[in-house]
């Protein structure tokens, strides 16, 4: 049977605009990241304690990898009180290409005022890696405070 040119190249163009319609191929993303590649959670302490308007909230996704080295910070985000009580809700975007699964990455917090370290965490919060989550509720203790156990 004998198709006419015509005919194979509409067969052709068809063919093409339902592949067209595919999902889209999955590959690494281009400018800063998806909507995936952030690190979420919450702030708070168990004190009752008021914070001073002026107090700041320091949240940031370090690299935690290398025990003999400071941690690399790769993301962070400052939330000022302003009156505001906890938890204090935070979102860090990081560039996914600069995580390396072989590496061990943590969130960290603090809480200061005019300086004064007030609460700062003292548990790992482990995250992105090694079956971590991109989530994580965060306590803070009072500096002074005696340790979690």
């Amino acid at each position: 049977m004998h198709v006419p040119p015509r005919a194979t190249l509409a067969g052709f163009l068809v063919a093409a605009s339902i592949a067209g319609c595919a999902a889209p191929a999955v590959g690494p993303s281009s400018g800063t990241g998806s909507s995936a590649s952030r690190v979420t959670g919450t702030v708070t302490y168990m004190q009752r304690i008021a914070l001073p308007p002026s107090a700041t909230v320091k949240v940031q996704l370090v690299d935690v990898s290398r025990a003999d080295a400071p941690a690399t910070v790769l993301g962070e985000q400052i939330i000022t009180a302003g009156g505001k009580q906890a938890p204090f809700s935070f979102e860090i975007p990081y560039d996914p290409a600069k995580i390396d699964p072989r590496f061990s990455y943590a969130v960290q917090a603090r809480i200061e005022d005019a300086g004064k370290l007030l609460f700062i965490n003292d548990t790992r919060y482990a995250v992105i890696t090694r079956g971590a989550p991109n989530h994580v509720d965060m306590v803070l203790r009072a500096v002074g405070a005696p340790a979690a156990k």
